[in-house]
């Protein structure tokens, strides 16, 4: 199917590298072949800087964004689900059966570690130093912590699969890598590991990484 069928054009896609969210939407924009088909907007969107442009199509003014002639879409997953749909017959988003509820439970969980990140992340570097709560990160660093021990068990069994679930994933560790390497994911997660290297340097997560 072409993409001029498939969508009905113009797609605007409000995105930023540094978020791993946004990574992973364009993974799944790159692995179903829509990289013409999508217009991307880089964007700065903070949690205390309110983005006026995207906060147009998103009140909460976060990326991603997408904007199309069927409504503005946010939300990461739904972002995926949308896009998937208008292209029948891809594996990235499984449409039914026991592959789908493996993607999806996998991206539901990579999203639930990052969002646990990026509240210590926030805690730490954009909440002014006299307010920090140490209990905070230390809080959210055992939901980090026992997400990527689950993960570790369940990458013994992703082989080769590319699908939401482990694009999110790789745009995980690609995140943590960057901005938590105190963290030492990979100590004791001797399957994340040896997937990651195999999956990092997939085609469609090099571009996700490009502004």
């Amino acid at each position: 199917m072409s993409t001029a069928t498939a969508f009905p054009l113009p797609v605007k896609l409000f995105h930023s590298p540094n978020s791993p969210y946004s990574c992973k939407v364009m993974a799944v924009v790159t692995e179903l072949g829509l990289l013409d088909a999508v217009e991307r907007i880089p964007s700065r969107a903070s949690p205390v800087d309110r983005n006026l442009e995207i906060a147009r199509h998103n009140p909460s003014a976060l990326v991603p964004t997408l904007v199309t002639a069927d409504g503005d879409i946010f939300g990461s997953a739904l972002i995926c689900d949308y896009l998937a749909a208008r292209m029948p017959g891809n594996s990235i988003v499984p449409a039914s059966g026991p592959q789908r509820w493996q993607a999806l439970r996998v991206q539901a969980m990579v999203d639930g570690i990052l969002d646990a990140a990026l509240l210590i992340r926030y805690e730490s570097s954009v909440r002014p130093p006299a307010l920090r709560w140490s209990g905070w990160v230390d809080a959210q660093s055992v939901k980090v912590v026992a997400g990527l021990d689950l993960l570790n068990t369940l990458a013994e069994g992703f082989g080769s699969r590319c699908d939401v679930g482990t694009l999110a994933a790789a745009c995980l560790l690609d995140y943590l890598d960057e901005r938590f390497t105190e963290l030492d994911w990979r100590a004791s997660r001797a399957a994340l590991t040896v997937w990651y290297a195999s999956m990092k340097n997939r085609p469609s997560l090099k571009q996700a990484r490009l502004p």
